[in-house]
């Protein structure tokens, strides 16, 4: 059989990681997670990893494989992931990755392009402007350079905002360029699936994980990694509203109907960039069979020369 990488994507909170794991069981083989926040151990509960119980049905890889101490790129994902999925590929026909983070997963598909290194005062300027005005200063002038970015980014993360501003300053040209060039060719074949339902239901779901993750000590979790706030993985949805109510900025309450709807917004933008791609067919997390079905023709396709990204 010709060498597949079947990708599930889709927003947080969908039913990715169930789905995963069926197809990784249906199928006999491993995942590869493209959540660029379940990498980090500290992270725990409030990055919605795999039960012990999952992780434990289906051999999982890029979960807790790194520190947030540790300095980790997205070229640093495709190389290291590029290097697994061959050496899974010698052990299995198909390999499933499965993840929210879309820059990554296109990392994977595409090919990630080599932009600019900014200076250290171009960094240390932005870091600043964040320091001293916020994250809405951050928004804003992103928004300004890159309008298209703006509109996929997740805009509550200023690490990714720095990013594609530093980018813009050091090259002039805005970071949503440097993702349409040529797409870089695989030598295995790809087939991108997607989850999706209606708004309402994915709101209901996400409110019910973020009470979920306060029931099991997401709280006690963040207060546990105050003296690592400035570290950049932890300038993300869950954590940042509580370090402001550990910081008296705000009630316990309302840090968690900012991480819900901060999280919605989240949503929202991963659907948008990975409705762009253009190559996903979607589902509801309730077809499996009608995936399989899809994933099986495909793969006959592709097995009988019908060569697809």
């Amino acid at each position: 059989m010709a060498k597949t990488l079947i990708v599930v994507a889709g927003p947080t909170a969908i039913g990715k990681t169930s789905l995963a794991i069926q197809l990784a069981l249906y199928y006999q083989t491993e995942i590869i997670s493209a959540d660029s926040r379940q990498f980090y151990r500290e992270m725990e509960i409030g990055t919605a990893k795999p039960s012990e119980e999952e992780f434990n049905t289906v051999p999982h890889h890029f979960i807790n494989s790194l520190s947030i101490n540790d300095n980790y790129s997205v070229g640093d994902y495709e190389r290291e992931a590029l290097i697994l999925i061959e050496r899974l590929f010698i052990l299995h026909d198909i390999v499933v990755l499965v993840g929210g983070s879309g820059l990554f997963i296109n990392a994977i598909v595409n090919g990630f392009d080599e932009i600019p290194t900014a200076s250290v005062e171009t960094r240390e300027k932005l870091n600043e402007l964040f320091k001293q005005r916020g994250i809405s200063a951050l928004q804003e002038r992103l928004k300004t350079i890159d309008p298209e970015y703006y509109k996929e980014a997740d805009i509550n993360n200023p690490q990714r905002l720095i990013r594609a501003i530093e980018v813009y300053e050091t090259s002039g040209k805005p970071f949503s360029e440097y993702r349409r060039k040529a797409i870089k060719k695989r030598p295995f074949n790809i087939i991108q699936i997607g989850l999706n339902t209606d708004r309402e239901t994915l709101y209901t779901n996400i409110n019910a994980r973020v009470d979920l993750m306060i029931a099991n000590g997401l709280v006690q979790e963040v207060e546990g990694l105050q003296l690592h706030r400035h570290l950049n993985p932890l300038n993300t949805v869950g954590y940042s509203e509580l370090f402001k109510y550990f910081d008296g900025d705000s009630s316990l309450e309302e840090a968690v109907q900012m991480i819900k709807q901060n999280t919605r917004r989240f949503a929202k933008r991963q659907l948008t960039w990975f409705k762009k791609s253009g190559d996903v067919t979607w589902f509801k997390p309730d077809e499996f069979e009608n995936i399989i079905n899809y994933l099986n023709s495909r793969l006959h396709d592709h097995e009988h020369g019908e060569r697809k990204n």
